[in-house]
């Protein structure tokens, strides 16, 4: 079990340590690792994140306020003015820290874009890391659901390809698998981009995650599938942005039970020849039980994977569709 302050030592890294890494490297709001950094001297430790997940990715803990000077434990704060001009405004002695945290979040981005993020979790609500919905305030005291932590603001205005989510939205299980999906595509993208990247890797790249963008946006899909055909008219360097660009774009895009169902059944047509008359009954029962919310996708992935392994079909074992993430996580035991 993860002890408050476990993870500072362990897992903060230096902002120049931007080489190979192993596993994701995700962003953090550090009072949900559990250490002691809010304003009352306490701790939002997330379960799922410092038990579950923390063993597949790297952390990068970060608390604007601590780091921005304020100290712990200091005076609550809020969001004050209109949604285009907040003001993080202390609640009793009204002390203005909004050209603080600009500072800060300007010096602490330049040296997160160096790290290569492959995500971000933001601490819901918070007047510094809230990502949406932030109660911000009038100049009657009136609050709304309308405002953007700072930090976080500045985060998305500087970073806006990489995957963001807050602790809260990721307790719903399809935003939790979505996001993560996309913290591990990031990271598959990030490695192949820290070699020299070629055409051929970025057509090779594409090839493994077909179904898994046809998953997620047709139109994507083919919008990706026409510019590695035209890979010959760019340079490695224009073709890796143009196609990180959509790509990234495209797994935004909700996947849904009619778009799995669709890339089960093209998945099932690599494997007709393999499979006997009762194998094919079998695996299109269980996608249909899918299809009508009985079982978890897990259910008829598990199967298909297993027909991929006996019959030994090298297209559809490098499909990152079948193993998009650790099954550790069992992130598609739930959708």
């Amino acid at each position: 079990m993860t002890t408050p302050g476990q993870h500072r030592e362990t897992h903060n890294l230096d902002a120049t340590n931007s080489g190979n890494h192993t596993l994701p490297r995700l962003g953090i709001s550090q009072c949900l690792l559990g250490d002691q950094v809010r304003y009352d001297g306490g701790h939002k430790r997330d379960p799922f994140l410092t038990t579950t997940l923390s063993p597949c990715v790297e952390w990068v803990p970060v608390c604007p306020e601590v780091e921005a000077g304020l100290g712990t434990p200091r005076e609550a704060m809020r969001l004050v003015g209109t949604p285009d001009t907040p003001k993080l405004v202390t609640i009793k002695t009204k002390n203005d820290h909004t050209a603080l945290m600009q500072r800060f979040s300007a010096k602490k981005i330049r040296e997160l874009s160096l790290l290569r993020l492959d995500g971000f979790i933001f601490k819901k609500n918070s007047p510094s890391c809230g990502i949406q919905r932030v109660r911000l305030y009038n100049q009657n005291g009136i609050p709304s659901s309308n405002g953007v932590g700072l930090f976080a603001q500045a985060f998305q205005q500087s970073l806006p390809a990489i995957p963001i989510e807050d602790e809260g939205r990721l307790h719903d299980s399809a935003i939790r698998e979505n996001f993560i999906e996309r913290v591990f595509c990031s990271h598959r993208w990030n490695t192949l981009s820290e070699q020299v990247i070629t055409k051929g890797a970025i057509v090779q790249f594409h090839t493994h995650h077909k179904y898994l963008l046809l998953a997620h946006s047709r139109p994507h899909y083919q919008e990706l599938g026409h510019l590695v055909a035209s890979a010959q008219s760019y340079t490695p360097k224009q073709l890796a942005f143009a196609y990180r660009t959509i790509f990234m774009e495209a797994l935004k895009v909700k996947a849904t039970v009619r778009k799995h169902v669709n890339v089960l059944q093209h998945l099932l047509g690599h494997l007709k020849k393999q499979l006997s008359r009762v194998e094919k009954q079998e695996l299109q029962e269980v996608i249909l039980d899918y299809h009508r919310k009985l079982t978890p996708l897990a259910v008829p992935l598990t199967l298909m994977s297993h027909y991929v392994r006996v019959f030994d079909i090298p297209y559809l074992a490098d499909q990152v569709y079948l193993h998009p993430h650790p099954k550790e996580l069992m992130l598609r035991n739930h959708v």
